[in-house]
């Protein structure tokens, strides 16, 4: 099979990151998790600078690490695997184009065709003309721009990018993120990333890993529309709040909640079952304290938004305007609601 197979084992000092990989050829797969999950470390044993442990790494058909008897292993360049990172890494003796020849050259290619395969690329990702300048003259969305070009040149079989846009501004981070959409088209490609704009806009695919394990996986959307952990619920927006099945609905103490959802609800038919419930916090209203289906809480803080301010409160989070939140302050008790329409429950 071609794309990129592996099940990567590495030990480290208080957990053992263990994932299994299987990415399509031409598939792009993002992977999210919250910093020390394990995720760098991930690339780094694929693109073979972090030895294995344990597993095997197959690219393209070919086993290309492998940490049992008889050992195999290869180096990056030849297991047919390229690393971009947040830093470009561009060599800064070179010029741009020569750079971006660098990884055909390596590989035998004429040097000529090399550098017109340079050109070429550079007008690919935004650059056209930019040959002759030196590294130090780009600004840092050039300098991914030109990254990227090198390391696609190269031919890759894979390509692995551990968070090329976090240091970037957004408006850049926007254009480099439409820039590879475009590049890494039929290319096998695992993201790393922070981000979920980055997930959805470059991704069909997205693994989540929590203290070096897989704890979801699945398209995009839909690992972000029903969130399996605190984390997942947090990079897409959502309040998650964790409890049991009951009466066809979603219980925790005294607060329940119900959903119009046909798979919700299925889900909510086996009482006493673990069940959390998400929702997104535009979707809760503040209402009057006699309102029979909303549920009383404190709040616990406030946080200014573009939109206007986010009410954190003892039991979930709401979203309101920022003259409806004048009225408002730490400690005072409110009553929530939210529509069942707006609730999925997720096991």
């Amino acid at each position: 099979m071609s794309g990129l197979r592996a099940h990567v084992v590495v030990n480290r000092e208080h957990f053992a990151v263990d994932v299994t990989l299987d990415v399509a050829e031409g598939e792009t797969v993002a992977v999210m998790g919250p910093s020390g999950a394990g995720k760098s470390t991930l690339l780094q044993a694929l693109a073979g600078l972090e030895p294995l442990t344990a597993g095997e790494i197959e690219v393209g058909g070919r086993v290309v690490d492998r940490a049992v008897a008889p050992r195999v292993r290869t180096e990056p360049m030849s297991r047919g695997i390229v690393l971009l990172g947040q830093d470009a890494r561009l060599f800064p003796h070179l010029s741009v184009r020569e750079n971006v020849a660098f990884g055909p050259r390596a590989a035998g290619a004429d040097a000529r065709k090399a550098r017109d395969s340079a050109e070429e690329w550079l007008i690919r990702v935004g650059l056209p003309g930019a040959g002759d300048r030196m590294p130090r003259e780009l600004s840092g969305g050039e300098g991914q721009r030109v990254a990227v070009a090198r390391a696609l040149a190269a031919s890759p079989r894979a390509v692995l990018l551990d968070e090329p846009l976090v240091a970037l501004d957004p408006e850049t981070a926007g254009e480099i993120r439409r820039m590879l959409r475009d590049q890494l088209a039929g290319t096998t490609t695992i993201a790393v990333t922070h981000d979920a704009a980055d997930a959805v806009a470059l991704a069909e695919r997205l693994i989540v890993i929590e203290a070096g394990r897989v704890t979801q996986s699945g398209p995009v959307r839909e690992v972000l529309a029903a969130p399996a952990s605190g984390f997942v619920a947090s990079i897409a927006g959502l309040n998650r709040l964790v409890g049991v099945a009951s009466g066809g609905g979603w219980q925790q103490g005294d607060l329940r909640l119900t959903s119009s959802d046909a798979d919700s609800r299925a889900l909510a038919e086996r009482d006493g079952a673990a069940l959390a419930a998400a929702f997104r916090p535009q979707d809760v209203r503040i209402v009057g304290g006699t309102d029979a289906e909303g549920w009383s809480t404190r709040i616990t803080r406030l946080e200014p938004t573009l939109a206007g301010v986010r009410v954190h409160t003892a039991v979930g989070a709401v979203d309101v305007s920022l003259g409806e939140a004048a009225r408002l302050a730490p400690g005072d008790e409110v009553r929530l609601r939210v529509d069942p329409a707006n609730v999925r429950f997720v096991r």
